[in-house]
């Protein structure tokens, strides 16, 4: 469980005021000593993230986040982390002591509702006092689940482990499938994985990993192949497969080589699905076709890996989509959990498949571009586009081809 990726995780964040015992709850859950420990308010500065296994529930991240009541420049910082921590937040916890209660703690509240989180106020350091009882009862007729807590000496923590348990999204515990729905039992999918450089040593990439998974919980049979082998590997089926799903560099060699008539697609557009919008993402390819040289792209990329010399990000996508335009554009990227709070110079952001990312953050940076008037498209997507094989790309999403071809008046 250990092994488990951060984007198949609930993320679990921690927030509130300096010194309020959300470090040492943090402890206290996880029975382990994950977060410093002192008297001196600050003392976590970037936010702390801890997975483990929370049962029955399964695989967690908690994020232990700096006080978001820090001053000074160095504060500064600390709050502008802790903020960010709320894009990839799937169910807040707000921790505050039993005799504050004011202005910040009223601030984190709104803002973990106004996102629509499910959230549980956690009062610590309940041996040395209790909450008004105007304000719990407050608290629960809103619905938010109040528990009682002394991280110190480990009192209510079983509480706290419960009202986790009971807050969890439904979309996590009933998590979507990647493609499992899309082949079905006793139908076959063929996986085309490109073994190139950068492919990593002796395995196979996250979404490809995961993808495989899907089918085998979904009671679906898998066959993986290199692209130059599909031609032969198809003709030796004695029944044609319910879908081929690529690596998108590998598109063009693979709707040469699939008969018309099997649905094709890629792993980064099933990952628009998975943890994103994809008919959103879809829409914002569109852009595409209207981008001119000298225009403004971001390309954002979930992981923090080292590029090689014909990286997708930095090479291959910029080189289809300046044939396509036909002149020079300019491309600006971000890793990991850097995302750009001003996206108004941009006229197109291209995300990655979003495999290291939770859905929650995801959908917050679609979000975000659609409240900047920003479109947002990921990399299958922008690749099927810039080669001339997008509805083809789109055909296993029947509903989202035709929202597609509604959009471009062919419908």
């Amino acid at each position: 469980m250990e092994a488990t990726p951060k984007g198949m995780r609930l993320h679990i964040g921690i927030f509130g005021r300096r010194n309020v015992g959300k470090s040492s709850l943090l402890n206290a859950i996880t029975r382990q000593q994950v977060s410093i420990v002192s008297d001196q308010a600050g003392t976590t500065t970037d936010p702390v993230e801890k997975p483990m296994e929370l049962l029955p529930l399964g695989p967690v991240l908690f994020i232990d986040t700096a006080g978001i009541d820090d001053t000074g420049a160095l504060g500064e910082l600390r709050v502008a982390k802790t903020r960010a921590a709320f894009d990839r937040t799937e169910l807040g916890v707000l921790v505050a002591e039993p005799e504050v209660w004011g202005e910040f703690e009223e601030a984190i509240l709104k803002e973990l509702l106004d996102r629509k989180l499910p959230v549980i106020v956690v009062f610590n350091k309940t041996d040395l006092g209790r909450p008004q009882a105007m304000l719990v009862s407050r608290l629960t007729a809103a619905g938010i689940r109040v528990v009682f807590t002394s991280a110190r000496d480990g009192g209510g923590v079983l509480d706290f482990r419960a009202a986790l348990l009971a807050s969890a999204p439904e979309d996590f515990v009933n998590n979507p499938a990647i493609l499992g729905d899309l082949v079905g039992p006793g139908e076959m999918a063929v996986l085309v994985v490109p073994i190139d450089k950068e492919a990593p040593k002796g395995r196979l990439i996250l979404p490809q990993v995961q993808s495989i998974r899907d089918l085998l919980d979904s009671d679906s049979y898998c066959m993986v192949v290199k692209e130059r082998e599909l031609k032969d590997a198809l003709a030796r089926l004695n029944r044609p497969p319910k879908m081929v799903v690529t690596d998108s560099q590998a598109f063009l060699k693979v709707v040469a080589d699939t008969p018309r008539e099997i649905p094709l697609t890629s792993f980064s557009i099933l990952f628009a699905r998975y943890k994103g919008n994809l008919t959103e993402l879809v829409a914002g390819a569109q852009t595409i076709e209207t981008l001119k040289p000298g225009d403004r792209i971001l390309i954002a990329e979930a992981c923090a890996h080292h590029p090689i010399t014909d990286d997708i990000g930095r090479v291959k996508i910029p080189r289809w989509l300046t044939q396509f335009v036909g002149g020079k554009l300019e491309f600006v990227t971000v890793q990991g959990h850097d995302f750009p709070n001003d996206l108004a110079d941009y006229q197109l952001v291209i995300h990655c498949g979003a495999c290291m990312n939770n859905r929650r953050e995801m959908l917050s940076r679609i979000l975000r571009c659609r409240t900047a008037g920003v479109p947002i498209t990921n990399y299958g997507l922008a690749i099927a586009f810039s080669l001339g094989i997008f509805e083809r790309a789109l055909e296993p999403f029947p509903a989202t081809l035709l929202a597609w071809r509604k959009i471009k008046g062919i419908a």
